[in-house]
């Protein structure tokens, strides 16, 4: 089985072709250029590179997030067109699950961490035992001084939001903290992939109507627009 697999739910676009033994070919961009204008030629790049053709695919995975709403709906709308005209089985990965897959077998607590703006993070802390990743947590947004009174034990950082909070961490947790090289930071669609393969296996594939972004928050825009309704609402009457 041949899997292509995407990930756009940062800055940092993903896209990979995988099978069972290993990864065939991967590539990996964090420029500020949108996903509308780069997924589809990455893919069409990846797929030359491999030696393959979309056809020749058996199944599309795609990170869902939590992370940049519009990345999501590039990334997500992306995977389930050629899915559906395909005609091939399609596998959601959240995003924070597969970035903690980064590393491998890492002691204490893994925590990924990706910027949600506005004063917030992305997050979820995941632990191995033994050879298996365990999530500990929901996914969460949160404002990271929340998040580290949480922690009392060593902990592994990874993800777009180290290069904002990596003082704060430090000063918080001391030597408690420590943080992935730079080339395990960040998203990556292989990583998507492997976990794919385990829905496969078990039979978890779409239905490609469930397959949706976890954004974890609402739009901005749409909080906006419920509090415009609250203001537009009469005062109750005593």
């Amino acid at each position: 089985m041949i899997v292509l697999s995407m990930d756009t739910s940062t800055r940092t676009g993903s896209v990979a072709v995988v099978e069972k033994k290993g990864l065939i070919a991967e590539y990996n961009l964090n420029i500020a250029e949108t996903h509308t204008s780069r997924l589809m030629p990455m893919i069409d790049q990846v797929l030359r590179d491999a030696r393959f053709t979309i056809k020749e695919m058996d199944a599309i995975a795609v990170g869902l997030g939590p992370g940049s709403f519009t990345g999501l709906r590039i990334g997500i709308a992306t995977a389930k067109g050629l899915a559906m005209a395909l005609n091939k089985p399609i596998v959601g990965i959240p995003t924070l699950d597969a970035l903690a897959h980064n590393l491998s077998s890492a002691p204490g607590l893994i925590c990924p961490i990706l910027d949600a703006k506005r004063g917030e993070i992305y997050t979820a802390l995941y632990r191995y035992r033994g050879y298996i990743l365990k999530k500990l947590t929901e996914n969460l947004v949160l404002p990271m001084r929340d998040l580290l009174p949480k922690i009392n034990e060593p902990v592994t950082f990874l993800g777009d939001a180290i290069d904002i909070y990596q003082d704060l961490i430090e000063e918080e947790l001391g030597k408690k903290a420590s943080f992935a090289p730079i080339s395990l930071r960040l998203p990556r669609a292989a990583n998507v992939a492997v976990l794919a393969f385990k829905k496969l296996k078990a039979g978890k594939e779409g239905p490609l109507h469930r397959i949706k972004p976890l954004y974890v928050r609402r739009a901005e825009a749409e909080v906006r627009w419920q509090e415009r309704k609250r203001q537009k609402k009469s005062p109750l009457k005593g």
